[in-house]
């Protein structure tokens, strides 16, 4: 169980302040990581909830390794370390972010995403984070072509079947109108498909290509339309006791 458990092993083979401490100070150590994931706090409190795990066990069998020289013992706490932080730490990071909560950097602060959230609570005026497809252009005919697949968070405007119409300074979502977003066209309309949302994408558009305004709002407005398959999560608008900074 000491191999399971943080700081068990400790408590185990030195039951006076160390042992007394060690318990205690590995679940909070795992409550910082759990409250500030994706902050520089939230990893160095993970990291050294590992090294008092493994240092705790190789503590704990330290009477069997008093007769080995000094070099057997580095390769047991290395074995320790890699199997301890392979097997168990590394898996329940991913389980975390995987299945739960998962942190998502967004400009210089951190939005924690509910990754359970099911897609049939989104609706529009909601905030998701989602996967898409970068773009980058070329100088011939301002072209663009499909790049690596990133995680974004964008607000929902549009849901399925809705009509979006776009017109010079504006555009509506089933005649309500607001002021056009960064790229947008100024002219046509679309409905949403089925299955679909319509998600404006936020990206800083760089660099001094022959590339111009209509194809960069023809490649965005390809991109606005997010299928359900790529939702990942749900922003909490709270996490903890700190209101989440949406852009």
């Amino acid at each position: 169980m000491g191999l399971l458990i943080p700081g068990l092993a400790v408590h185990i083979r030195s039951p006076r302040l160390w042992g007394r401490i060690a318990l205690p100070a590995c679940a909070l150590l795992f409550l910082s990581f759990f409250i500030w994931q994706g902050y520089p706090f939230g990893n160095y409190a993970f990291g050294l909830l590992l090294a008092i795990h493994v240092s705790g066990f190789v503590y704990y069998c330290s009477p069997v390794l008093s007769n080995d020289d000094f070099w057997h013992r580095i390769l047991f706490t290395i074995a320790v370390l890699l199997g301890i932080g392979l097997l168990i730490y590394a898996p329940l990071r991913g389980a975390i972010q995987n299945h739960w909560v998962m942190p998502l950097r967004v400009n210089d602060h951190v939005v924690v995403v509910q990754r359970n959230a099911p897609v049939t609570s989104v609706g529009r005026g909601d905030w998701v984070a989602y996967t898409f497809s970068g773009y980058y252009f070329s100088n011939h005919g301002g072209q663009g072509a499909s790049s690596h697949t990133s995680l974004g968070l964008g607000l929902v405007l549009a849901t399925a079947g809705d009509r979006v119409e776009f017109s010079t300074g504006k555009f509506t979502v089933n005649g309500v109108s607001r002021p056009l977003l960064p790229h947008m066209p100024d002219s046509g309309n679309l409905i949403v498909p089925e299955n679909h949302w319509f998600i404006w994408p936020n990206l800083a558009i760089t660099g001094n290509l022959n590339v111009g305004e209509a194809s960069i709002s023809s490649v965005m407005l390809q991109m606005a339309s997010v299928p359900e398959t790529q939702f990942v999560g749900k922003p909490f608008k709270r996490w903890f006791w700190r209101e989440q900074i949406l852009p």
